[in-house]
């Protein structure tokens, strides 16, 4: 199987899962417990934590890492953990039309809460106007949302020149990073908020962060046995922290050499799919995220002629809906564009000769269509 799924998972590196071998095994203690191995199971987390810091980059020192159970808890502990300390007058959330559910449902929930709602468009190449922004962004905003990587078509968003429009408007600003931490510039020094994910960056499922800047108070989301300084209940577990971890410690070494084959990548894609069309943003976009679209075609057959290649419609938390894209919406695309449009995700596992491989396959299965 070519496995052309990168942002749905990624696979996971083996310095991860050798890191968390040995908390599978042996050290199973509770890293809150007191006793010796409990001790040093949160030894490991520490570790972690440093880890993750390290990643995220420059700036990260003016703020904290809290461990969750993945994006989606530091999304929703981000966005309703703010607004419930938001300052009187400000009631006003502004995000972006092509965010992750995660970001939208976490918004929109706050709706039935009082909270004014602005979901904010993009052009049709998908980027975020910044003028738009700005002309939303006032005393009355509390809290402003925008991802740096879009998950289905990979573009860019301008986070730093965003961010300095919300907080110089007095509003936190939060960035989902998952797609882009370790792949382009992140601006924490622009961020109050930032929440990743490890399985995304070839660690294991079931753990993110939250880095949350110092002076930014959050209520809880998770009540119970006061972990993580308080501020996240849970018994954290040492496996997944190291396991996240080292993959990020391994972004850091293999980071540039990652970026050059994915680049590389691209190259072979856009070379082998002449009649393809790309959605979004060329220049301003990570390389590894190829979402394209061809006339006339029945993606959904494509995916399941394609046995021996794995890719995606869209956005896995998605798929099976039945739904058209709310990103491809939004960037213009009727159903029928929605529908015939594919994504290929890339990176560093994946070999020159079996991407050449996969594209030629994706190539024939859509001439069987006559397309």
């Amino acid at each position: 199987m070519i496995y052309l799924d990168y942002q749905a998972t990624t696979p996971v590196a083996p310095e991860a899962a050798h890191a968390m071998l040995p908390f599978l095994r042996d050290n199973f203690a509770n890293p809150h417990s007191p006793s010796r191995l409990g001790r040093a199971a949160a030894a490991a987390v520490e570790v972690a934590r440093e880890q993750v810091m390290a990643a995220l980059g420059p700036g990260t020192d003016e703020g904290r890492v809290h461990f969750t159970s993945g994006a989606t808890e530091a999304v929703n502990w981000a966005v309703k953990g703010a607004m419930a300390h938001a300052p009187g007058g400000r009631n006003r959330v502004v995000t972006v039309t092509t965010e992750h559910a995660c970001v939208l449902d976490s918004v929109r929930a706050l709706a039935a809460r009082g909270f004014e709602i602005v979901e904010l468009p993009v052009e049709r190449d998908g980027l975020l106007d910044p003028d738009r922004l700005r002309a939303m962004t006032d005393k009355r905003t509390a809290l402003v949302a925008v991802m740096l990587v879009n998950n289905e078509i990979g573009v860019v968003q301008p986070v730093a020149e965003l961010a300095k429009i919300a907080r110089g408007a007095g509003a936190l600003f939060h960035c989902d990073a998952v797609q882009g931490l370790g792949r382009v510039a992140l601006p924490v020094e622009a961020c109050d908020l930032v929440s990743v994910s490890a399985h995304k960056v070839h660690g294991p499922k079931g753990v993110g962060a939250l880095w949350v800047r110092d002076g930014v108070t959050l209520d809880p989301l998770l009540h119970g046995g006061g972990q993580e300084g308080g501020a996240r209940s849970g018994t954290l577990s040492p496996m997944l922290c190291a396991g996240f971890g080292a993959a990020v410690a391994m972004l850091r070494e293999r980071g540039e050499a990652d970026r050059a084959h994915v680049e590389r990548l691209w190259a072979v894609a856009v070379d082998a799919l002449p009649s393809w069309t790309i959605n979004g943003s060329v220049e301003h976009r990570y390389r590894g995220n190829l979402s394209i679209r061809r006339e006339g075609l029945d993606a959904a057959r494509l995916l399941s002629e394609l046995r021996g290649v794995a890719l995606s419609l869209g956005s896995a938390c998605a798929s099976g809906s039945g739904r058209p894209s709310h990103v491809l919406q939004a960037i213009g695309l009727d159903e029928r564009l929605a529908r015939s449009t594919v994504r290929l995700g890339f990176g560093r596992y994946t070999t020159e000769e079996e991407f050449r491989e996969a594209l030629a396959l994706i190539n024939e299965a859509a001439a069987r269509q006559g397309v």
